[in-house]
């Protein structure tokens, strides 16, 4: 299958502000691009482009005074197939766990599994290890916490989150994430691309925020908030939390004036 994604975003500033995106497909999905993915910045606007410390592919530029639109567009062929459910995968000792991941296991800005650490070991450490473990952090995350897009908050934790019983996709990310490492099982947070494949409109688009976890020496997405398997994720970014995969970081004020965000099954030729 084919999916046409992509988006187009305007901000306005009062004066030059210094902007990071994060806006690109992650570098293992090129291979499966139709074409070109385009990424573009209005008004001939000098770009550099830069891979992250996460591997993900990153612009920065200067946006004059005034109005700058950012809009980006690929189409991505698919194997259309739902999520994959492993559940006989185990989770990896510590001792095993290559030393580059080593930092999934630890709080984080927006995951304090610290300070979860006593309720996620009272609450799970008592199932067995690997993939059930997982889903039921899943399904107590997704039962815990109501999706509300307009309770959305830039400084939500995951424990606030579960605290406060509401959130977005992010946050409930966040809450699994801060679980999962609480067990000393490593999970990153993902962001990218999640539309309505599959399943009933869920109304307008937007990004989408999941998780994943290594088990069995992969990465295996989860995703709390809906807590289905799903067609069609397209990885934007990877990192501990969100505040490591902003996809639009300004280093000054500016004003959103336009948002839009496409992700739709594309008819063959």
């Amino acid at each position: 299958m084919r999916i046409r994604f992509g988006f187009d975003i305007a901000v306005a500033c009062a004066q030059p502000t210094h902007f990071l995106a994060c806006m690109s497909v992650r570098p293992e999905r090129h291979k499966d691009l139709h074409g070109e993915e385009i990424v573009e910045v209005s008004g001939g606007i000098p770009v550099t482009p830069f891979l992250d410390a996460f591997g993900n592919r990153c612009l920065r530029f200067t946006a004059p005074a005034g109005e700058t639109r950012i809009r980006g567009e690929g189409l991505m062929r698919d194997h259309g197939f739902a999520d994959p459910v492993h559940a006989d995968a185990g989770e990896v000792p510590i001792a095993n766990i290559p030393s580059g991941l080593l930092q999934f296991l630890l709080p984080s800005r927006y995951c304090e599994s610290d300070s979860l650490a006593a309720f996620a070991w009272e609450n799970f450490g008592h199932l067995p290890p690997g993939w059930s473990r997982v889903q039921a952090i899943c399904d107590y995350v997704h039962q815990r916490v109501r999706f509300d897009y307009y309770s959305a908050s830039a400084t939500r934790t995951a424990q606030g989150a579960l605290h406060e019983g509401q959130g977005v996709c992010r946050d409930f990310a966040h809450s699994a994430i801060a679980l999962c490492r609480a067990l000393s099982i490593p999970a990153r947070y993902v962001n990218g691309y999640l539309g309505d494949i599959g399943v009933p409109a869920g109304g307008p688009m937007d990004f989408s925020a999941w998780f994943e976890v290594w088990l069995d020496g992969n990465w295996y997405p989860f995703d709390a908030r809906h807590n289905i398997p799903r067609i069609g994720r397209i990885n934007i970014a990877v990192g501990r939390d969100a505040a490591d995969v902003a996809m639009l970081h300004s280093f000054g004020p500016h004003d959103l004036r336009t948002f839009t965000v496409i992700c739709h099954e594309e008819p063959e030729d």
